[in-house]
């Protein structure tokens, strides 16, 4: 039998009392501790959340700038904007992105196009920004979509600003084009500190003008402050800051010489560059082929970038820019200037100019392009009958060491600065620059040998340059020695102020040379287009005065004692076509050098279009055999560019209605 416990009713009631304070203390603990949350959060961070509330009620919405339009210099409209709808998908929004995209293929045509395309933009982008599925929708198609908006979330069809260029090909390699931003274009913008100016814009300049003149054309973005509900939808407008629209360019180039440039040039290719040589503007700036822009805008398919590039014409190449050739006899006006000026020979010199130069100590020959010779002449005759002999022999006398420095006077093998990205540097041949272009080569290779110079003296050996340091060292003789910098934007017209300031620029510098050497070279130029001369027949019947060289570049060597023939060499094998030339002579207003690629002598291909186009620029005169196929040109400038604003101010006021409209 257990014993009997008995109950100790005061400790007990010690220990509920114990109880019940340690309780009525955890309580008081927590109010307290409420209490000092809600002061921290409604008083000391009031701030704070206040903005973050304000914040999710408020939604800033960016409004993008038009972007600025390019006119030729005569107002000629060359890149301008145009509105469209654009059906965008939000990844992050959908339903299941591939049954969502499935569906609308059901209302719209989707192209397989449009699905790579989709594809490529979706991989380069978050999952929370709109990605375009098709672009460019018909109103039709507009409609279908918005009668069926409620059933895709994360769908929207919004009103975009597009770009169009008019003229194509005729002016790709200058005007370049837009695309859409990737991720190295976004890592730039924040490294330059950009992105916010960006937000909500899809594209971004990506070649030639578009791309040097970013900053001018894009403008400043605005935004606008919506006031929104729980459930994002839009309520009313707060406040809105407008948008700095881009910048109009004004370029030197003139539309009707280049696409006369190209009707001249016709199938064939090659590159074409005009200078004013008073201020270095670009009047002409001609690549062939070259390419359709419109393709690189909304995202081009693989297989037409695949056509590009395996294209043996290669159509992006800018020729004029990038292209390098010997160039020929063209060469020799700026070897006479160097040796006149080094006192290597005077103006009254008689020397020979026979059939071949034989290098002495050797019993190799250097033959000349008229095998019976010219017998002999002075420095003017040489030019004028573009006497090979006679410059092999000048040029073994002078050394490159005399050559190159005088050479290097007139910009060639250097880039000239012009306004456009990827210019070429081109090749001014020096023992230096053999020693560092054969470094990785037996001794042998990179020594300058004497008989290197040799070729170099007609434009041929290691000479290489560009068609636009070939325009601008014209440019350069035909002004005397006074050299601008090559430029094709002419104006800029600021959007904010509606003022235009010119970028005409000033005289770089002037030659240290003598006057009465660039009147002497230019008289044996000038004599080119005479009687005698290796361009007589398109001298004749000039209604003003022009001087001018010929040019035909070897693509091969051609081995010794071995006769050249065109008609058995292929095509892409042949000599290139050279001619430079300036006019009038007395005050030049253009100078010009045109390359047309395996055409053959200077004086059969590219003289005549030369003569064609400055007859054009100075005369107003048109072959009547092109007249009939070269496109109107509007003289009512005024009207184009406000009809072309008028269209982007209507887009981004669609625009805003669709971004202000509450979602379904």
């Amino acid at each position: 039998m257990r014993p009997t416990r008995f109950k100790n009713a005061q400790a007990e009631e010690n220990q509920l009392q114990l109880r019940l304070v340690v309780a009525y203390g955890f309580m008081i603990l927590m109010f307290l501790l409420l209490a000092a949350r809600f002061v921290w959060l409604q008083v000391l961070q009031y701030d704070h959340f206040s903005t973050l509330a304000q914040n999710n009620r408020i939604s800033l919405v960016p409004i993008l700038p038009n972007r600025g339009l390019i006119l030729d210099r005569n107002g000629v409209v060359l890149a301008q904007n145009y509105s469209a709808y654009t059906l965008e998908v939000t990844p992050s929004k959908t339903n299941g992105l591939d049954a969502t995209v499935a569906e609308l293929a059901k209302i719209v045509e989707i192209t397989p196009r449009d699905t790579k395309r989709f594809k490529k933009f979706l991989s380069e982008s978050k999952e929370f920004e709109p990605v375009p599925l098709k672009m460019k929708l018909t109103e039709e198609e507009t409609a279908r979509v918005a009668a069926h908006a409620w059933r895709f979330p994360g769908v929207e069809v919004k009103a975009r600003l597009f770009r169009d260029y008019p003229y194509r090909e005729l002016t790709s390699h200058v005007i370049g084009y837009i695309g859409r931003i990737n991720q190295k274009d976004q890592e730039k913008l924040e490294e330059e500190g950009k992105t916010a100016n960006y937000r909500g814009g899809n594209y971004i300049g990506k070649l030639g003008l578009e791309k040097v003149y970013e900053d001018e054309l894009h403008g400043t973005a605005g935004f606008e402050e919506m006031e929104t509900d729980a459930g994002g939808r839009a309520i009313r407008s707060l406040r809105r800051t407008p948008p700095t629209h881009g910048d109009n360019l004004k370029l030197a180039l003139d539309i009707r010489l280049q696409e006369l440039a190209d009707k001249l040039f016709g199938a064939r290719r090659g590159a074409l560059v005009a200078l004013d040589p008073q201020t270095g503007g670009v009047l002409a700036f001609l690549s062939k082929p070259g390419f359709d822009p419109g393709l690189f805008i909304d995202g081009i398919d693989s297989a037409t970038w695949k056509a590009l590039n395996e294209d043996w014409q290669k159509p992006l190449v800018n020729r004029a820019l990038r292209g390098v050739y010997p160039p020929g006899s063209t060469f020799k006006p700026f070897m006479a200037m160097a040796a006149l000026e080094s006192g290597s020979i005077t103006q009254t010199a008689v020397r020979p100019a026979p059939g071949y130069f034989t290098l002495p100590g050797s019993s190799h020959r250097f033959r000349d392009s008229k095998p019976a010779g010219n017998g002999s002449a002075n420095l003017a005759r040489a030019i004028q009958v573009s006497s090979d002999t006679f410059f092999y022999k000048l040029a073994w006398d002078m050394g490159i060491d005399r050559i190159h420095p005088y050479l290097a006077e007139f910009g060639l093998g250097q880039k000239t600065g012009i306004d456009l990205d990827g210019e070429a540097i081109g090749v001014l041949p020096s023992k230096e620059w053999k020693a560092k272009r054969f470094a990785k080569h037996p001794e042998n290779v990179r020594r300058w040998y004497p008989a290197d110079v040799v070729s170099i003296g007609i434009g041929q050996g290691f000479n290489a340059y560009t068609p636009l340091q070939m325009a601008n060292a014209t440019a350069i003789m035909a002004n005397d020695g006074v050299v601008y910098k090559p430029h094709l934007v002419r104006e800029v017209a600021d959007a904010k102020s509606s003022k235009t300031r010119a970028i005409e620029p000033d005289a770089l510098r002037s030659l240290p040379f003598k006057y009465d050497n660039f009147a002497y070279v230019k008289r044996g130029m000038e004599n080119v287009l005479k009687p005698g001369g290796t361009a007589w027949r398109i001298g004749q019947n000039l209604p003003y005065t022009m001087a001018g060289k010929t040019g035909t570049a070897q693509v091969v060597q051609i081995k010794q004692g071995a006769k050249y023939s065109a008609a058995a060499t292929a095509e892409r094998f042949r000599d290139h076509s050279w001619f430079i030339a300036f006019a009038p002579v007395e005050k030049p207003k253009i100078a010009i050098a045109v390359i047309v690629e395996n055409a053959g002598f200077g004086a059969a291909a590219a003289a005549p279009i030369t003569r064609a186009l400055f007859d054009f620029y100075l005369s107003g005169k048109v072959p009547a055999d092109l007249a009939g196929s070269l496109r109107t040109v509007r003289t009512e400038v005024v009207s184009a560019v406000e009809a072309s604003q008028a269209q982007a101010e209507r887009a981004t006021a669609e625009q805003e209605s669709a971004d202000a409209t509450p979602s379904p």
